[in-house]
């Protein structure tokens, strides 16, 4: 008897077709109608007439930030991740043969860890989004209060995520307001809501408007019981406080500046660190250093609590993919830039944006920057008409435009959000300029 006979009276069965007997015959086909076949060199043509109606950042001047920029990614970056040893987004869990993989894991922790100014970091988390939603879990694990605080100038997409995340945890996210005029937090409507239910308090340093918040030194003093959650730029780190240094529990934030391309909005990197004293309820993995049986060093994952590794009931989360490529890709372009390279990308985005914020101020009915405050590398606009309009004509015009605030921050549905970065030139801004005034 052939094998496929075998295999049928084992099913119980007369032909393979009764394993579809359950789909109905009305949308059945014949056979699947796929076009006829075509060449590589066809295929190779076929594909690039379609990415060639791609408005690129590559191509095209891009204004467009609210968490994933385009900077410039060094060459040595690209040339490290694409090793073998090194070309794989998986947990490396047999450390005998993982060692080149770990090392460059336990340096992206070390990156990490001396630029927001915690004491542990994990490797990794999917984004920034993910990361502060397990940062809101996290804060009602520790101190088991259910009321987490978070700004009303808040990304839509860390919301959404943010919800989802603490919602099975019985966790409930609460807004908090900002100063229409200048951005920064509302103390006094953040006060009225700290009460002694709250696990933490979420706050962004640069803020979702590109704000550098003055009020954030003070949040850990004001409000010592409730863990401080800080989302950092990692850039901007280069120019600005350490938020562990103004009390910082938790640090998260968006790694995809650190030697990432934007790739359409992904693959990204969310940042992740908290006190030493925080580090068994943090979710995730740490690679640390040790000595193999011969005592040479060597390194292995220290710490891994989701439900795979541990009881899970005793897990912290089920993250079960980290983002090791990006995190090597992290630590490469740290470690190619250096402390005093990433200093100057901070300071030439922070003058790459007031060059923008200059020339648009020069243009009529648009209230340029729309918030009176110190910004880092983003700035919200006013618009004389909807900013939705605004960013259709400028594509039509070859320019890519602001991020339209209606769907993020309602009560700022008038404004658009412009990033620059050291990658921005004076003709990109010129091109911006013009197509602007062809839309008044």
């Amino acid at each position: 008897m052939a094998a496929d006979e075998r295999m049928l009276k084992e099913l119980g069965i007369q032909s393979v077709d009764d394993l579809f007997s359950d789909i109905p015959a009305s949308v059945r086909v014949d056979g699947i109608p796929l076009p006829d076949g075509m060449s590589e060199i066809e295929v190779v043509r076929t594909v690039r007439s379609m990415l060639s109606a791609n408005v690129t950042a590559e191509d095209h001047p891009c204004f467009l930030g609210g968490g994933v920029y385009r900077r410039f990614i060094p060459a040595a970056v690209g040339a490290i991740i694409s090793r073998s040893e090194l070309l794989t987004s998986y947990t490396p869990y047999q450390a005998e043969i993982s060692q080149g993989m770990l090392q460059a894991l336990f340096e992206y922790q070390s990156f990490i860890a001396e630029l927001t100014g915690m004491e542990a970091v994990n490797s990794s988390n999917y984004d920034a989004s993910t990361a502060l939603g397990e940062a809101a879990n996290m804060c009602g694990r520790i101190n088991e209060k259910e009321r987490f605080l978070v700004p009303e100038a808040l990304s839509a997409g860390k919301r959404g995520v943010l919800h989802n995340y603490t919602k099975g945890a019985g966790m409930q996210v609460i807004e908090y307001g900002f100063d229409p005029l200048t951005g920064e937090l509302d103390l006094d409507d953040l006060a009225s809501k700290a009460d002694d239910d709250v696990s933490g308090i979420y706050l962004e340093v640069p803020n979702f408007l590109g704000v550098i918040d003055r009020n954030a030194t003070e949040i850990k003093k004001r409000f010592p019981d409730a863990l401080l959650v800080v989302g950092a730029d990692p850039i901007s780190l280069g120019v600005l406080k350490a938020p562990g240094d103004y009390g910082a529990d938790i640090v998260i934030g968006e790694g995809q500046s650190l030697g990432s391309p934007m790739n359409f909005g992904g693959p990204l990197l969310g940042l992740f660190g908290c006190r030493q004293e925080h580090v068994r309820k943090m979710p995730g993995r740490i690679i640390g250093m040790t000595k193999d049986l011969e005592g040479r060093r060597a390194f292995a994952m220290t710490l891994q609590t989701r439900e795979q590794h541990i009881r899970r009931e005793k897990a912290t989360s089920n993250i079960c993919t980290n983002e090791a490529l990006a995190a090597v890709a992290a630590a490469a372009y740290l470690g190619v830039v250096g402390r005093t390279g990433l200093r100057a990308i901070a300071k030439l985005s922070m003058e790459r944006a007031q060059a923008t914020m200059d020339a648009l101020c020069q243009i009529k009915g648009f209230e340029c920057p729309a918030l009176r405050s110190h910004h880092f590398n983003e700035f919200a606009v006013r618009t004389p008409i909807r900013p939705e309009k605004v960013s259709r004509v400028l594509m039509r015009k070859g320019v890519i435009g602001g991020l339209p605030l209606a769907r993020h921050v309602p009560s700022m549905g008038d404004c658009m959000l412009f990033a620059a970065t050291e990658m921005t030139t004076d003709e990109d801004i010129g091109k911006l300029v013009s197509a602007l005034e062809g839309v008044i």
